[in-house]
C-alpha cells in the first residue's frame, strides 16, 4: 500500500486547484501548472486540502504515490517557485543572457547559444554563475542538465559547468 499517495497535501492561501475531466490544474500567483491524471486516479478537494485516492488496479496503486509528488511540487511550484544554480569553472569561461537565448562562452572555438524555453526564466548575476528560474520543478532540472551538458566538467581540472554545490572527484595526473 501506498503510503505517499495517503498523505493529503495543505493548499495555502492564494491557491486555487480545479479538478475536470482527467485534468488537474493548480493556479497560484506564480502562474498555473496542468497535469495529466492516470486511469484509476481520482483527485479530491476538501477544504484546503487535496487528497489522492485509487481503486482497482496494481497500475492505479503503483501511479497513486507519483501522482501525489506531483502535486505537492505543482502547489510548490506555484507559491515559492524552483531554481537551480549553475557556476561555470575555467579561464574565460562566460555567461550572458541576451533577449531570448543564453550566450555561453566555454572555450569551444565558437560561442554556444541555448535558446530559453518556454515557462523559464534564465538570468546572469555574474559572468560565472547561471541561474535557472521556473514553476515547473521537471522543466527546471532539465534546462539546468542540458546547459550543464554542453560542457560537463571534466575530472583532472574541473573545468566546465556544474551545479552550484557540486562535488567534483578530481583525477590524478600523469605521473613521470
Amino acid at each position: 500500500m501506498s503510503r505517499v499517495a495517503n498523505r493529503v497535501i495543505d493548499l495555502p492561501s492564494g491557491v486555487s486547484v480545479s479538478v475536470a475531466a482527467g485534468n488537474v490544474t493548480v493556479k497560484g500567483a506564480k502562474g498555473a501548472l496542468t497535469m495529466a491524471i492516470g486511469p484509476g486516479v481520482s483527485v479530491e478537494q476538501k477544504d484546503k486540502q487535496l487528497s489522492v485516492k485509487y481503486q482497482g488496479s496494481e497500475q492505479a496503486r503503483m501511479t497513486a504515490g507519483s501522482t501525489r509528488a506531483h502535486l505537492a511540487n505543482m502547489v510548490q511550484g506555484v507559491t515559492k517557485g524552483y531554481e537551480s544554480r549553475l557556476e561555470l569553472v575555467g579561464v574565460g569561461f562566460r555567461a550572458q543572457v541576451a533577449g531570448k537565448s543564453l550566450n555561453l562562452t566555454l572555450g569551444f572555438s565558437h560561442p554556444v547559444s541555448y535558446p530559453i524555453p518556454e515557462g523559464i526564466t534564465i538570468e546572469a548575476p555574474s559572468l560565472t554563475e547561471v541561474l535557472v528560474k521556473g514553476t515547473d520543478r521537471q522543466k527546471v532540472g532539465q534546462t539546468a542538465a542540458e546547459i550543464r551538458d554542453i560542457r560537463p566538467p571534466e575530472p583532472y581540472k574541473g573545468k566546465g559547468v556544474r551545479y552550484k554545490d557540486e562535488q567534483i572527484s578530481l583525477k590524478e595526473g600523469k605521473k613521470k
